[in-house]
């Protein structure tokens, strides 16, 4: 079974106004909602399952799926009622949505890009996670070591540093750059259900990439780099035409 989940619950607060009448999942790019083009990705790739965390108009995701048939996809919804989970707390709560005994891929709703999803979620068999990354400039990074396995996470403007590792926590971000492999995370991973007993002690919210950060040390957690990855993040109103540009070059 190949399963998957979508980030959906999300306030969209980068792409008001439009998210102050309608939940991000469902703003249009090219007159398609950002949901309906994850989900025929995936699709198209051979997913079987789909589980979607929803919040924040929640009832305009749920009413567009019913209005479609949910694709003709077998879909479960993930219903952060209350209050928003995070990304990890999302992936806590929706725990027994899952077919326990295989990975499933995890996607950011607002994420365009060219990126095959069967064959990463194949390579993603053989870890514990594996994180999309990219050479995309950014402030923030994910530190690797040589055989691309997660040791860190540096911000290179402020020299903020998190990590397991006492001596890698203990570097400058000078000395980070030249001892390891450093990539942007892309919002695309895979997940093992072997994590989960680590999430145990977690709180109901929780970021997942600090949860990456702190497990690295006891789980294989790793990146992949596609060479010619495109992407891009439609998550501020200045990137939505630009990603109408993005979506015709793909086609």
């Amino acid at each position: 079974m190949r399963q998957a989940m979508i980030f959906a619950a999300g306030l969209g607060t980068r792409l008001k106004p439009l998210t102050d009448t309608m939940p991000k999942a469902m703003v249009p790019v090219g007159g398609i909602p950002l949901i309906e083009r994850v989900l025929l990705n995936l699709k198209t790739a051979g997913f079987d399952r789909v589980v979607i965390n929803v919040h924040h108009f929640a009832e305009q995701i749920l009413c567009f799926l019913q209005a479609n048939h949910n694709f003709g996809m077998d879909i479960h919804i993930s219903y952060e009622r209350e209050t928003l989970l995070e990304t990890g707390g999302g992936i806590k709560y929706a725990r027994q949505l899952f077919d326990g005994n295989s990975p499933f891929l995890i996607h950011n709703v607002d994420i365009l890009s060219n990126i095959d999803l069967k064959d990463f979620y194949e390579r993603g068999h053989d870890c514990d996670a594996l994180l999309l990354v990219s050479e995309r400039k950014t402030k923030r990074y994910l530190l690797f070591a040589e055989d691309m396995k997660l040791v860190g996470w540096m911000n290179v403007e402020t020299g903020e540093v998190k990590s397991p590792f006492e001596d890698i926590k203990n570097m400058s971000v000078e000395v980070l750059k030249s001892q390891y492999r450093y990539f942007a995370f892309s919002g695309i991973h895979v997940f093992s259900p072997s994590l989960f007993p680590l999430m145990e002690n977690y709180p109901d919210r929780f970021g997942i990439i600090d949860f990456y950060l702190n497990e690295c040390h006891q789980a294989n957690i790793k990146g992949w780099v596609k060479e010619d990855l495109r992407l891009m993040d439609v998550g501020k109103l200045d990137t939505l035409q630009e990603a109408e540009k993005f979506i015709i070059n793909q086609l």
